[in-house]
Order: structure tokens, then C-alpha cells, then sequence
């Protein structure tokens, strides 16, 4: 390659990486896979080796991760978290012990096989025994300071016990497992919310949550496998065997399994082990580490600029499978988006069978250019929903013509809309404009009778989409005027079932302000919005005849949630939708709501918690603040009334010192209660 043409397509690999790195490390969004990746890196890295005038110090061979984000104190590691190289070759193991080999031409080397876990580096330092800073490992010089989220998982340990090191540096991975990730998505169908789409990222954003109350109901978790900065102590292993006992003995969670090998045959053979055992682990397992057992054999061949030379990461490639894509479909949502679907020829993928896949968008399908009769590559690793990857270009039939997004909607026939959205933002989704399209009606009613909002026994798919073909229903106030030989002459309705219907709506009668507010499906209104409405307002009507200032004035509703409301309300079928649902005696009264009489002098306060109170915990300080109608806020602000501070608080507690607002220790909070 010509040296401009070297240079070009070097700037070219550096752009495409660090956009990727961004999407990754700081949004969470991953926009490639880590095959994809690791082939556009190693380009990069041939170039660099070929061309070393090529490497800048903002070259993406210089770093190893993302930037610490702004909402966060930053913390510098005492000794770097360095990423590892890895493969996806076995060749390329054999070639990496042979040259550790070279490098220590007269030991006989031993090995250790680890699973690598899907999940979110962390680092935790203790000094005199005490945990006092947890990090992510941000670019590896830097991380965020996520200390109070850390503290929430029930497996790291808060102290270690005595004769341990004075300053103790522990490494590990943060993770949510499976089977909780499994019941937290299960929670959130049933509340009328959407999925998640895979452990590792929902781990990562629940570890950038600013409000830890929210960490500590999340099922994460850490296993430990590294080390940090050690200092004093009666510190002795001398292998990776050992550190584990060692951590074991500290009260650190670490494998369940590791593998000790003294082969590169040994090696290949618990890569293989492991890759079949690895689905019986309660964690993600995207690959294996391999690492030199002896921490002297450690020192004396040392790191690269970037990675240690005694370690590598082996990565499995997802498990993915060909199959015919027979066609393109589109579904309509509950808010009118249109979603391209591909109806496949079943395929066993992950241990399941995948007979549909989702293509995203419009501009999905046209950046992998897939087409109807393709044959394509189905992938689900971690993912709720297979994914089409790629496409089987040499495979694809003469007469696949490129497939044209739908311009109507396919339920109703009505426009279909690309517009930016209402906030004014980029759109890439089509919608379909019609209020009345059956498919955002069924939506718009199954949501109603979900678990999460209404709670309406037999609301499900089959009797709503019933309901809307026979034309009983158009809205939810409909619901609440079928009768029972309606309800009963539906297929596969007897009179048992459809009595059992009956009473479900009859009893959703009584269900909170709160709950009828969410159930409405409101643009950004979910069930924690609709509580944090009904905390303030007393009843439905008063919130939508508050002005906009006035919504705005509740802490977190900001101008999008309060535009949303207003602009929903505005709408005169909506207005006579809570005037059907008034007369059906629905309850639009709020149990949430405490008058300023009631709550005394901590009526609407608003109360931030930081670091760690002497006797309460921040969820039993939150209750007794919401319980004398006050309110918590997950970060400082001029709308904040007090700081309850404890023991290491950290940036809040600057941030309320900067904007003049009160601190207030536990002693102080409970003499605010009288129970000093």
C-alpha cells in the first residue's frame, strides 16, 4: 500500500474505531460486534506496525477504553487497568505461548484458564481495611468514581479482615446475572415497560445510575481475578492459584472454576472445556484468559504500552447459524412505529429455535442490504430478540430486489410518517399517523389491562385484538361498557372466563391515581413519572389542568414530560376519554399524594442523600423523608432543600457546598422528624 493511501486508510479505521469506542464505553450502545471490532483493530494495529509514523498519541492503539463520564468524580488508578489482547484463534494462542517461551527460555511455565465474563471492569481500593473508593476503568489512567453502586452489591465486601494489606487494590468484572436479568425484564413486560435487550449493557447503565437506591434493586453482581496496589501487610501468594485463596479468604467472590495447565495442549483443551461448560454459569461468557500462573514470571516479562505480555484473552464467537430469510413483515406498535421483522426459516440458534429476527429500521435493512430469499447469518448472543447479522451475499438468488419500506401502514393503510419526533429530534423510525389504526389500538388497550397498569385479569393479546375485530372497543373507556354476553360470544371465551373479565375491570375500578395515569400510555409517561405525579397532585384532574411551570416545578419532570402531558390533554378525544372513565366511577383519587397540612414542615422539600448515614439505610431515610411528604432527588440542584450527608460523601456533597444548599447530618435529619 502507497504511504498516502496507508495514511488515508488509517485515518479512516481511527475515525469508524472511535466512534465505535464512544458508542460502546460511553452511550452503552454498541454499534458492532466484538468479531467486527477486533478485525477493523487489528487492521489498524498491521498498519502501525508497517507504517510507525502512522501512531499518534490519539490513535485508538493508545487507549484502552472510554473516558470517565461527566456526572461523575474521576478517579486515577494507582496502577493502570490495562486491557488484554486477544483472539480468536487457537494458532494465535500457540504463537503467544511461544512467545512467553522465548522470553523465559529456562523455567517451566504454568498456566491458568478463566472464564472472561461479559460484564463492566471495576476496581475497588481498601485502605486499612476499609473499602473506600470503587471505579470503573474508564480509559485505564481514569475511571469513574461509582463507589455508592458498588456498595449496594451484597457480594463485595465492605471491610476485610485483619492482617490484611494496609492499601489493598482488588480487580474484577461487575455483571448482572442471568437468571436476575431474566426476572427484571419479566417485571418490567408486566409494568408495561420495555426489555432490556442484553445483561452486560444493562449492567453498565445501571452502574451509571446517579441514584443508588435504584443499583441496589438491580440483581449485579462481581467476581474478583486481579490485582491493583499493594502495600504492607502479610501479603504472600506468589501465583494466581493462590491470590484466589487469598481473595476467598478476604470474603471476594471469584470463579466458580479455573483451569491450571502446563501445556499449550492443556491450554486448547480448557479453551475447549470451558466453551462447553460456560452455559451453566449464572453470567455472560464471551471468551477465556489465559494468564501465567507465577507473579514472578509476571514481573520479568512485563507489559506492552498498552497490555501485559504473560496474559491473553481467548474470545468464542457467538453463536450464530445460516438460514433463508422467506420474508420481510412489519409490525405496528403501540405508538404507531413500524418495525421491519424477518420471517425465517427455523433455525436452532443458542439452543433455541429462531424463526424471526428483528431488522431495527428502514436504515437498518438498507446498510446491510438485506433482501427477501436472502440466505443470512442469525446471531443470539445475550439478546432477547435474534438479530440478523449479515447477509450471504454469494448465496443471494438473481431475482432479490432490494425490499421497499411501506410508506402506508400495513394495518390501516394510513400515512406513514419519518418526521423528527416531538422533541424536534432525529427519527428514523416510520409511524403510522392514525390514532385510530387497530394495531396502536390493541396496543393502547393491552397495555391498559397489563399487569403494571390496570391489572385487568384475561386482558391479554387474544381477547383485546377479539375485542377491536368485533368493534367493542376503540378505547379504554369502551372496556368498561361490554357486557357479559359480549365478552362471552369471542372464541375460546366461555362464561366462566369472560365473568372473570368482568370482575377484573370491575376491580381495576379501585386501582390508584397513578396507575390509571400510567395506563393511559402517555409519550415519557412510565410508572415512575406517573408515582412521582401522584405524590404531587392530589387528583388526575389537577394534573391536567396544572399549567406547564407547574409540572416543571415537580422534581425530575422536566420540559419533555410536561410538553408531553400537555399536548396529550390538549387533544379533545382525550379530554372526553377521562370524562367515560370519570363516569365509570374509575378512581382518580391519589394515594401518594400528602397535603402540606399533613406533612408539616417537610412538605415539598427536597432531599439529595449522600455517602453512608451511622444507623439508616439511604432507602429507610428516603421513607421516612416521602413519608412526611418531602421528596429525594438523585442529584443536587437549586431546586434541592437539604443534603443528609454521611460518612465519604463525595461530589453531591461539593456540589451543595458551591450552590449554598443546607447540609444536614443523620443527627440533625431526625431532630427535623422529632425523633431525636
Amino acid at each position: 500500500m502507497k504511504p498516502d493511501d496507508s495514511r488515508q486508510r488509517h485515518a479512516e479505521l481511527a475515525a469508524e474505531l472511535r466512534g465505535h469506542d464512544h458508542a460502546y464505553y460511553v452511550l452503552d450502545r454498541p454499534t458492532i460486534s466484538d468479531r467486527d471490532y477486533d478485525a477493523l483493530y487489528r487492521e489498524l494495529l498491521d498498519l502501525e506496525s508497517a507504517h510507525p509514523e502512522l501512531v499518534a498519541p490519539d490513535s485508538p492503539s493508545q487507549r484502552v477504553g472510554g473516558a470517565p463520564l461527566d456526572e461523575f468524580a474521576s478517579v486515577r488508578h494507582a496502577v493502570p487497568m490495562m486491557s488484554l489482547d486477544n483472539t480468536y484463534s487457537q494458532d494465535e494462542v500457540r504463537e503467544f505461548v511461544k512467545r512467553v517461551e522465548k522470553r523465559l527460555p529456562e523455567e517451566k511455565l504454568e498456566w491458568t484458564v478463566e472464564p472472561k465474563i461479559d460484564g463492566i471492569a471495576v476496581s475497588l481500593r481498601y485502605e486499612e481495611g476499609r473499602l473506600v473508593t470503587g471505579a470503573t476503568r474508564g480509559d485505564g489512567t481514569s475511571g469513574d468514581d461509582i463507589t455508592a453502586n458498588l456498595k449496594t452489591i451484597r457480594s463485595v465486601p465492605l471491610s476485610l479482615p485483619a492482617g490484611a494489606p494496609p492499601v489493598f487494590e482488588v480487580r474484577g468484572e461487575a455483571y448482572m446475572t442471568n437468571s436476575g436479568f431474566v426476572r427484571l425484564n419479566k417485571e418490567r413486560l408486566e409494568a408495561g415497560e420495555p426489555v432490556y435487550a442484553n445483561p452486560r449493557n444493562t449492567a453498565a447503565g445501571t452502574l451509571k445510575q446517579l441514584d443508588s437506591r435504584i443499583v441496589a434493586k438491580r440483581p449485579l453482581n462481581v467476581i474478583f481475578y486481579g490485582l491493583g496496589q499493594v502495600e504492607g501487610g502479610d501479603w504472600e501468594p506468589a501465583t494466581q492459584v493462590e491470590m484466589f485463596d487469598r481473595l476467598n479468604e478476604y470474603g471476594f467472590k471469584t470463579h466458580e472454576r479455573i483451569w491450571r495447565c502446563g501445556s499449550v495442549e492443556e491450554l486448547i483443551d480448557a479453551i475447549d472445556e470451558l466453551d462447553q461448560v460456560k452455559t451453566g454459569f449464572d453470567y455472560e461468557t464471551d471468551g477465556a484468559v489465559l494468564k501465567l500462573n507465577r507473579f514472578e514470571l509476571r514481573d520479568r516479562i512485563g507489559f506492552t504500552s498498552k497490555a501485559p505480555r504473560w496474559a491473553m484473552a481467548y474470545k468464542y464467537a457467538a453463536e450464530q447459524a445460516e438460514t433463508l430469510l422467506k420474508s420481510i413483515t412489519i409490525q405496528v406498535g403501540r405508538t404507531g412505529k413500524l418495525t421491519p421483522v424477518a420471517e425465517l426459516e427455523p433455525v436452532l440458534v443458542a439452543g433455541t429455535t429462531v424463526s424471526r429476527a428483528t431488522l431495527h429500521n428502514e436504515d437498518e435493512i438498507r446498510r446491510k442490504d438485506v433482501r427477501e430469499g436472502d440466505t443470512v447469518v442469525i446471531e443470539k448472543a445475550g439478546e432477547i430478540i435474534p438479530a440478523v447479522v449479515r447477509v450471504v451475499i454469494e448465496k443471494r438468488p438473481e431475482a432479490a430486489a432490494a425490499f421497499a419500506f411501506p410508506k402506508q401502514c400495513p394495518e390501516c393503510g394510513s400515512e406513514a410518517s419519518k418526521a423528527a419526533d416531538e422533541e424536534g429530534g432525529e427519527n428514523v423510525d416510520w409511524r403510522c399517523l392514525n390514532s385510530d389504526c387497530p394495531a396502536k389500538v390493541r396496543g393502547r388497550l393491552e397495555h391498559w389491562c397489563s399487569r403494571g397498569a390496570m391489572d385487568i385479569e384475561g386482558g391479554g393479546e387474544v381477547l383485546v385484538s377479539q375485542l377491536v375485530d368485533r368493534g367493542l372497543a376503540v378505547n379504554v373507556a369502551d372496556l368498561y361498557d361490554v357486557s357479559l354476553h359480549e365478552v362471552a360470544s369471542l372464541e375460546r371465551m366461555a362464561e366462566k372466563s369472560a365473568q372473570n373479565f368482568l370482575d377484573g375491570l370491575e376491580a381495576s375500578k379501585k386501582q390508584d391515581m397513578w396507575k390509571v395515569l400510567f395506563g393511559l400510555g402517555i409519550l415519557h409517561v412510565g410508572a415512575g413519572v406517573a408515582k412521582t405525579l401522584g405524590r404531587s397532585f392530589e387528583r388526575l384532574e389537577d394534573v391536567f389542568a396544572a399549567k406547564f411551570d407547574e409540572l416543571t416545578a415537580v422534581e425530575d419532570i422536566g420540559d419533555v414530560i410536561a410538553g408531553s402531558i400537555k399536548r396529550w390533554w390538549g387533544d379533545a378525544r382525550n379530554r372526553e376519554l377521562i370524562s367515560r372513565l370519570r363516569a365509570a366511577e374509575l378512581n382518580f383519587e391519589s394515594s401518594l399524594y400528602q397535603s402540606g397540612e399533613a406533612a408539616g414542615a417537610l412538605a415539598g422539600k427536597v432531599f439529595v442523600l449522600t455517602g453512608t448515614l451511622p444507623t439508616l439505610t439511604r432507602s429507610e431515610a428516603s421513607a421516612k423523608i416521602e413519608a412526611v411528604g418531602g421528596k429525594t432527588s438523585s442529584s443536587v440542584s437549586k431546586k434541592t432543600d437539604f443534603v443528609l450527608a454521611g460518612e465519604e460523601a463525595g461530589s453531591k456533597l461539593a456540589k451543595a457546598e458551591k450552590l449554598g444548599v443546607k447540609v444536614i447530618d443523620e443527627a440533625e435529619f431526625l431532630g427535623m422528624l422529632g425523633e431525636a
